[in-house]
């Protein structure tokens, strides 16, 4: 989203002209162009407002327009009394049917805060947690919370108020956006030249001396709104004699939706011949967010010069009244941006300081996460060797002995008295591979007698000395 397209409107203009705005074609010759017969009139194009809930707010605008009292009154209130809230108590007589689609706008933008607050809970990991829509939806302060289904003179007056303060707040936003720009570029050019040996940085400091001349080697720059200025977009723009130059025929000219006022978009048009001179997109040496920059600067000055009543509108009595006066006719010369650095010395520092306090604060926080994923694979190591040990403990005790000597099977009815043997519970299968060989210690052998001879056991033979 550039800069042109969030700070085009503000206040009255979010009530009066934010359906209509439209840039303005100053290149072409508007003397010399035959409009097409019978041609539907095309609705201007929608212009971000740069606020969360622009597309509420626009909405809101349409319906009410659509009602002809409340315009009429829209058109006729001064700033103040906007600002004060007297136009929204205008919002108790307007008719029934825009009432209704206002009630039915609001529920959907309720409904349309809940689902994000909801999605919001989600992502956080709060899924379990019962959502609190009331509390969340205080920090919507651009309608009213605690009444979902009707719209309300309050939530006129919110919105006004709202959208009021959010764009003034924006544009002191916007200026330091653009120093936080600068400053960063700058750094980024002195960090670049710290990893360049002493050649290097000499041919880079040169061609940066370079660029700069070059950037400032420019036609001159008219001061915005003077009649120099406006002089020469109705030679070049309009094709019209300058000698001729009427500002009442001008102002008409570039008040594109002939509402009778220039809001900052159709000021910011007026000075795009004065841009040309400076910033070229195909220069190397130009820099296009600094364009934009220079553009907003001459309409906040043109804003400050003219706009009397700080409505943000510049109506065509305000610009009468300004072509009259000495800054008009006789201005001071105009000092671009590359004659005005946007930070000072002091700033630049603390922004360093930040800088580094930043890189230092993520180097900590990547070595302790380095030390973490250290101790997380130790740990990993350590259960990985128990878990082998502990396997290797399950294949030894499950595994089967080696069988001494060659296997006999036993005579035929021969009983395998190891198995009426306390303690000596195995499977069959592991008997019958036990080796007749192998000698039971704890039990006597047993040998084949004759038939009807008695089995009487066997007494062990003792030594001599026994006897």
């Amino acid at each position: 989203m550039s800069w042109r397209r969030i700070f085009h409107t503000s206040c009255l203009v979010l009530l009066v002209q934010l359906l209509c705005l439209e840039a303005v074609p100053i290149s072409l010759d508007k003397t010399k162009v035959n409009q097409p017969e019978d041609k539907a009139s095309e609705p201007p194009p929608s212009v971000d407002t740069g606020l969360h809930y622009d597309r509420y707010l626009r909405e809101v605008i349409d319906f009410l327009e659509k009602d002809q009292h409340f315009k009429e009154k829209l058109h006729n209130t001064d700033m103040e009394d906007i600002k004060m809230g007297k136009l929204a108590k205008e919002l108790d007589f307007v008719s029934h049917h825009v009432r209704t689609q206002l009630d039915e706008l609001k529920r959907q933008e309720v409904s349309r805060l809940r689902t994000l607050i909801k999605a919001k809970q989600d992502i956080e990991g709060g899924n379990d947690m019962a959502v609190d829509h009331q509390a969340l939806l205080k920090q919507f302060e651009y309608l009213n919370h605690m009444n979902p289904h009707t719209f309300e003179v309050e939530d006129l007056d919110r919105l006004i108020k709202s959208a009021t303060n959010d764009l003034e707040n924006y544009d002191k936003e916007r200026h330091e956006e653009f120093k936080k720009y600068e400053m960063t570029k700058d750094h980024e050019r002195r960090e670049q030249l710290k990893t360049l040996d002493d050649e290097g940085r000499m041919k880079e400091e040169e061609h940066y001396e370079e660029m700069k001349k070059k950037h400032a080697d420019h036609p001159k720059v008219n001061h915005p709104g003077s009649q120099n200025q406006f002089k020469e977009v109705w030679e070049e723009a309009d094709g019209l004699d300058p000698e001729d130059f009427d500002p009442k025929t001008f102002f008409k000219l570039h008040d594109s939706n002939g509402d009778g006022f220039f809001d900052e978009q159709e000021l910011e048009a007026l000075f795009t011949k004065e841009l040309e001179k400076i910033y070229d997109p195909t220069n190397e040496e130009d820099d296009m967010v600094e364009m934009e920059e220079e553009r907003l600067r001459m309409r906040e000055h043109v804003m400050n010069e003219v706009d009397t009543n700080k409505d943000r509108l510049v109506s065509l009595e305000e610009f009468l009244t300004a072509t009259k006066k000495k800054e008009f006719l006789e201005p001071d010369s105009w000092e671009t941006l590359e004659q005005n650095q946007a930070y000072t010395d002091e700033e630049m520092r603390e922004f360093e300081e930040h800088l580094a306090q930043q890189e230092e604060d993520l180097n900590q926080k990547a070595s302790d996460l380095q030390k973490q994923r250290d101790e997380l694979e130790r740990q990993q190591e350590q259960l990985n060797s128990q878990k082998v040990e502990l396997q290797q403990v399950q294949i030894e005790g499950n595994a089967i002995p080696e069988p001494r000597g060659e296997y006999h099977p036993l005579p035929p009815g021969h009983k395998d008295m190891s198995q009426n043997h306390p303690g000596m519970k195995q499977d069959s299968h592991l008997q019958n591979q036990i080796p007749h060989n192998t000698q039971d210690l704890s039990q006597p052998q047993l040998q084949d007698l004759p038939p009807g001879h008695q089995n009487q056991p066997t007494q062990p033979q003792l030594p001599d000395e026994t006897l």
